[in-house]
């Protein structure tokens, strides 16, 4: 059976450390058997990867990019608190905030970005269901963020 953990392999990705938290809240809580994140932003090595509005200084498919990464980011908070990737069973749900010129409107092209990681990492299990937000700002000026919402297998 293909795991979580080996189709990050597959795909040449690692789990990145957790980001710390900007202000006072977890980066991830684990309710019964369910992992909630709070809000990732596409950090990089504990630096923010872009800044800027989606439809104006950041581009719809480097913004897609940029919720890849704070899927991934997600991911690590989720498994650190869920003891590991491969405790988590299936996607819940995804919230994607992104932070958008007022005549914007591809915010969901943006939140594929986010699916597709999912889908690629839990197959069938990451189908989810999701929320693309457009908003007029993130904190520190970030373009994307993505909440996760995880079922963790029975055993977890």
């Amino acid at each position: 059976m293909t795991t979580p953990s080996s189709r990050l392999t597959e795909l040449g990705l690692t789990l990145p450390a957790v980001a710390a938290p900007l202000a006072a809240y977890v980066p991830a809580t684990r309710v019964g058997n369910q992992v909630w994140t709070s809000g990732q932003l596409p950090v990089v090595d504990g630096a923010l990867a872009a800044t800027g509005k989606v439809g104006g200084a950041v581009t719809t498919e480097h913004a897609a990019e940029l919720a890849r990464t704070c899927a991934l980011n997600g991911l690590a908070a989720a498994a650190e608190v869920a003891g590991g990737i491969d405790r988590v069973a299936r996607v819940l749900k995804a919230v994607v905030y992104v932070a958008s010129e007022p005549s914007f409107t591809g915010q969901p092209a943006v939140g594929n970005g986010a699916s597709e990681l999912l889908g690629q990492v839990f197959g069938e299990s990451g189908r989810h269901v999701r929320s693309a937000v457009g908003v007029s700002v993130l904190p520190l000026d970030a373009p994307v963020e993505v909440e996760l919402v995880l079922e963790l297998a029975p055993d977890a």
